[in-house]
């Protein structure tokens, strides 16, 4: 069942109440990372990945897949959600096949393999796109309110969507094809949460529970999942 963003919270926040807001980050591109612990091909696209971190306007987020712990190494990041979203994925794009290591981009362009000029390439493509949607995230204490404001009504609501991830996490591999290798991950991501939808008719002002240190990410994203609209990072 749908659920629109308003009856999903519970917690409408006044519009009035929107001037005020200051942006945790400008909207910025995007990139998730489908990888995995014991992949064989993963190591260099991770080491690629980890440079994105320190870019301003790039959201990196590395998800795990759990169809590589076969071969003899658990991969403990690895959630079999990352696993269904990659495939999500695929069938939009018309394929059958899922690849490791896979780069999605603003949620929609796919590169597979370790390909940094094509991706830094599709990152500044999205970057000089037009955006119609301005999204601002603040912390107060344990809530993050969410406020977002686009110039037109969409033809589908879009997903309001929470990520969580953790900064940096060093792992010495035992098993499996990376046996032997000691990698550290970056923007490892514990969990993905769709918290509603939004029409765009009206300015969007919620907040939803973020407790803990781990830095969040909030996502406005077509469905499918299809093209990212907007997304903000808060600390």
């Amino acid at each position: 069942m749908r659920h629109i963003v308003s009856a999903t919270f519970g917690l409408c926040l006044a519009v009035a109440g929107m001037a005020g807001a200051q942006p945790a980050s400008r909207s910025a591109v995007v990139v998730e990372l489908f990888t995995s612990q014991g992949c064989a091909s993963c190591p260099p696209a991770d080491d690629f990945f980890a440079e994105l971190v320190s870019d301003p306007d790039v959201i990196p987020l590395a998800l795990h897949v759990d169809y590589w712990d076969y071969i003899g190494w658990e991969d403990k990041f690895a959630d079999p959600a990352f696993t269904d979203r990659q495939k999500a994925y695929a069938r939009m794009a018309g394929s059958r096949m899922v690849y490791t290591p896979q780069l999605i981009v603003g949620g929609l362009d796919r590169v597979e393999g370790n390909q940094p000029a094509e991706v830094k390439a599709l990152i500044r493509r999205h970057l000089d796109a037009a955006r119609a949607v301005t999204l601002t995230l603040e912390r107060q204490g344990d809530q993050i309110v969410i406020r977002a404001v686009s110039q037109r009504a969409f033809a589908k609501p879009v997903r309001v969507q929470l990520v969580r991830f953790r900064p940096e996490e060093t792992v010495t591999i035992e098993r499996g094809e990376n046996a032997g290798r000691t990698v550290t991950y970056r923007n490892i991501v514990t969990s993905w949460q769709a918290l509603g939808e939004w029409t765009g008719e009206t300015p969007l002002a919620v907040q939803t529970p973020a407790p803990g240190a781990d830095p969040a990410v909030v996502i406005l994203q077509e469905s499918g999942p299809s093209a990212i609209l907007a997304a903000a990072r808060i600390d």
